[in-house]
């Protein structure tokens, strides 16, 4: 006598679907945390102190050069300008000074918005944007964004994706080409 099998319909939907929240938890949860390593500022810098009350603008640091390339962060001197001596109680000041400022280091900020090699960004070319049209609003922040670093491109999290700088290149009827950007 040959033995009947009997199969059971839903047998493979509840692994099925066990599956895919797994896999959805890895990817949206587990695996960022493992690809990006949460990185702090050298210096806890208050933006909202320069801008409120020193009433100092984007410009008054981050200017662009005589050959019209942005010359990205300030400088030891620009900071000397104001910050020869410790103006105020704050820490982070005093840090500055006592171990950047007065031994001639520069301060190896991590930057949110480095770009690869392969990408030419003029600023010259965007300066009718408003800063916070590509960069965070910190100019009202007393900290600096958490830094998110790649640990496989060493780009931070922050950094522009391409897409985008091709959403706002449609939207305004500028080039998308290949060549306007990537050098």
């Amino acid at each position: 006598m040959e033995e009947k099998r009997t199969s059971k319909q839903c047998g493979g939907v509840l692994p099925f679907f066990i599956g895919v929240l797994a896999s959805l938890i890895i990817g949206w949860w587990v695996f960022p945390q493992v690809i990006y390593s949460q990185k702090t500022q050298p210096i806890d810098f208050s933006h909202k102190v320069h801008v409120e009350g020193e009433g100092m603008d984007c410009e008054s640091c981050h200017m662009f050069l005589e050959d019209g390339s942005f010359a990205g962060l300030p400088s030891n001197e620009q900071c000397a300008d104001c910050h020869e001596d410790i103006l105020g109680d704050s820490k982070a000041e005093e840090i500055y000074v006592t171990e950047y400022l007065q031994k001639g280091v520069e301060v190896p900020w991590l930057v949110y918005q480095y770009q690869p090699d392969n990408v030419y960004f003029s600023h010259m070319a965007h300066q009718g944007f408003e800063c916070t049209s590509c960069h965070p609003d910190v100019g009202n922040s007393d900290t600096l964004p958490t830094y998110y670093e790649n640990r496989i491109s060493g780009y931070s999290k922050q950094t522009m994706k391409m897409w985008q700088c091709e959403r706002c290149h449609a939207e305004v009827g500028t080039s998308n080409a290949c060549y306007v950007c990537h050098k």
